[in-house]
């Protein structure tokens, strides 16, 4: 209301508060015609005219009685008001009359209707105030209740009757408690429509957003793709380069006719026949030398002892024919110029020396790049036959890249999983297409097994199974985790032996990998643990973390836990070389194996590691083995002289080649074999035992001592 015109507001207050006498209506005179007993005795009731919206007589103000007295000149004198007394008869009317006062309080303004309250905003004084007349009881005649008068004079406002202002109470009331029903029901639906609408937007913001966001995926995995198979397809190409570069140098395999049928020879090519001629030069030369320091020694000059004992010898002796011999001729060579001659030749020996060590250590490289060449060369080979060498997507999801490896019945690629975006290997399992049905059955068998049992073991140093899915009737393929590097097998073809210490690591997690197995309901034999199925972590260097792969051949062990051993059912599986005698003994019954079988393999290993050979049928084939029964005689073990190596490592391979299975240690020992832990707890152990072995001693010579004083 500050913000009012300052006339303006004169107006409005000069209108709503002025002294100017009210038009009144005498409703009991009116209606004089009414019908009731009552009527004649009810008093008048004077009503507000001008002031419509208030019907409280007690508020509203009451004209005065009729007289002869001129009304008051119009003016702006706001000094003079009334006040009004009420009067109820018996009847319970209401009869209202106005009196003067000689000094009337002073008018309320128009910004204190508008005074704001602590819980509502500023109109709710004015509202309070119409509310609070509202509710106050109205005299009407029986005559009136029905019948609303529309009274008119000079000072009406409003043309509105007693329904019309009561609705409009009853309205402005409803508002200020919060609505009606019916508005509220239309303003929370509105809400709603509002709270829809706007989840509406939201829903089509996102599906155009997932939208957007599928088509940025499957453009980023068309861009991954397109360059997985370029990559591919250029390392391949470089691949078959160096591959052909290297038949000349290293060497390739030729078809050689022998009898009626032909067979691959491999033959060495330039740089094996290059340092094969350096050698021979080099030992050619060391024979020469061998001859001049023969030589040499013929021509040392002797000593002064020499001499005299060589005249005085030469004195006495005279020839048949009387003629005296003249002695051994005088050496040329004196003592200063036959040690610069040995000086010479002792150099020249160191040189040769040092050049044939240097021919054989390039010699040991050139072998080592022939394995890498030969496995390439077969490699390649199986990838050019195989039938998905064009980068297929099988099962919509793995893009094959290029061969890994290729075993008897499966092939093993390196794919990407374009949905995880990772790396993986897939194996794919083909059937011979000429095979009976039980074999193809058998097969199966097998393969459902091993899957099986792999995808329920979850370990750090096993090989993850992801994924398995069919081809078509005759191929599956197992989606197993990808590990970039090489096999045990592979590194023991390149450096022949590793040290003790990184091969006593790579045992530990072998073993706490089989503990695994073990621990498992129902636990697992692996079967057939050899260096070509520990993979070795490679992410551009050695990094020497394990992980057991090739669960072809397992067993599962009964879960009840009552027997720890089966019977092996299928006798002749397996690699002979690193399977223990009990698998090799033939009866009427199966034989019995237990996990003991995988703490011989774990022996087998650890020996081939630390010499570079097997300590059984090192040279032989399976078939010699099996003929020969090498592994049934297999109960004496030598160690080399050669690497040296502690003790404490072979008796840890002691205790894992024991002949009798009974007294071999199982896999739970091995685990708290005291070579696996790590040094201070060796350490304690050896103190433990070396007091042990004193008290022992001490109690022995004590019992022998007591004994001769008893004697």
């Amino acid at each position: 209301m500050d913000k009012i015109d300052p006339q303006k507001r004169e107006l409005l207050e000069a209108r709503l508060f002025s002294t100017k006498p009210y038009p009144t209506c005498d409703i009991a005179s009116q209606n004089g015609g009414s019908s009731g007993s009552d009527s004649s005795d009810m008093p008048p009731v004077h009503v507000n005219l001008y002031n419509p919206i208030s019907t409280d007589p007690l508020l509203s103000p009451a004209p005065p009685p009729k007289s002869k007295t001129p009304p008051p000149t119009k003016g702006r004198k706001r000094k003079s008001n009334a006040t009004s007394s009420v009067e109820r008869n018996s009847e319970g009317l209401i009869k209202a009359t106005r009196v003067l006062s000689s000094e009337p309080p002073p008018p309320p303004t128009i910004a204190e209707f508008f005074k704001k309250d602590a819980s509502s905003p500023s109109r709710n004084h004015l509202y309070s105030q119409i509310r609070q007349q509202s509710q106050q009881p109205v005299a009407r005649s029986p005559s009136v209740a029905n019948n609303d008068i529309a009274v008119t004079s000079r000072g009406v406002q409003t043309d509105l009757n007693f329904t019309d202002i009561s609705q409009l109470e009853t309205i402005a009331e409803n508002h200020l408690r919060g609505g009606s029903p019916t508005h509220n029901n239309n303003v929370a639906n509105e809400e709603l429509q509002r709270e829809c609408q706007q989840l509406q937007q939201q829903l089509r913001t996102y599906v155009v957003n997932e939208k957007q966001l599928k088509e940025k995926c499957q453009r980023s995995v068309e861009l991954i793709k397109d360059f997985l198979i370029k990559q591919t397809s250029s390392d391949r190409k470089k691949t078959r380069e160096d591959t052909m570069r290297n038949r000349l140098r290293l060497g390739q395999f030729n078809t050689v006719r022998q009898g009626a049928s032909f067979v691959e020879q491999w033959s060495d090519g330039y740089a094996f026949s290059e340092i094969n001629k350096k050698l021979s030069n080099v030992q050619q030369q060391k024979e020469d030398l061998d001859k001049q320091k023969k030589h040499l020694l013929k021509r040392r000059p002797p000593s002064e002892r020499a001499l005299e004992k060589k005249e005085k010898k030469g004195k006495g002796l005279v020839d048949e024919d009387g003629f005296r011999r003249p002695g051994v001729p005088v050496s040329a060579l004196s003592f200063s110029e036959y040690h610069e001659q040995e000086e010479i030749l002792r150099l020249r020996t160191n040189q040769i020396k040092k050049e044939e060590q240097e021919l054989q250590q390039e010699l040991e490289k050139l072998e080592r790049g022939r394995n890498i060449h030969i496995r390439e060369l077969k490699r390649v080979h199986n990838e050019d036959q195989s039938r998905y060498n064009t980068n297929p997507i099988l099962n919509s999801q793995y893009l094959l890249l290029q061969l890994i490896g290729k075993g008897g019945f499966s092939e093993v690629f390196k794919a990407f999983d374009l949905k995880e975006l990772r790396y993986v290997a897939c194996k794919v399992h083909q059937l011979n297409k000429d095979w009976k049905e039980d074999k193809k059955a058998n097969y199966i068998k097998h393969a459902v097994r091993e899957y099986n049992i792999h995808r329920s073991l979850n370990h750090p140093r096993i090989v993850k199974l992801h994924d398995v899915f069919e081809i078509d009737s005759n191929s599956f393929v197992t989606v197993l985790e990808y590990c970039c590097g090489n096999d045990l097998d592979f590194l023991l073809k390149q450096q022949k032996n590793i040290p003790e210490k990184e091969t006593r690591a790579i045992m530990m997690q072998v073993v706490n990998a089989l503990k695994y197995l073990n621990e498992r309901k129902p636990p697992v034999i692996h079967y057939d643990l050899k260096p070509g199925n520990i993979l070795l972590e490679n992410d551009g260097f050695m990094s020497w973390e394990v992980k057991l792969t090739d669960f072809g051949l397992s067993k599962i062990l009964p879960e009840d836990g009552c027997d720890d051993s089966i019977d092996l059912t299928s006798q002749g599986a397996g690699t002979y070389w690193y399977l223990p005698p009990e698998c090799f003994v033939v009866g009427k019954a199966p034989p019995k194996i237990s996990s003991k079988v995988d703490v011989w393999s774990v022996g087998i290993i650890f020996f081939q590691a630390l010499y570079g050979r097997k300590p059984f049928g090192h040279n032989l084939s399976q078939a010699s083995i099996l003929e020969q029964n090498t592994i049934l005689k297999a109960t004496n073990l030598d160690f080399p002289a050669k690497p040296p190596v502690s003790q404490e490592a072979k008796n840890f391979i002691r205790r894992c080649l024991t002949y009798k299975k009974d007294e071999r240690a199982d896999v739970f020992a091995l685990a708290e074999d005291a070579y696996l832990k790590p040094k201070k707890i060796q350490n304690e152990i050896r103190k433990q035992e070396r007091l042990h072995h004193l008290d022992s001693s001490s109690s022995k010579s004590f019992n022998e001592v007591a004994t001769s004083l008893s004697n």
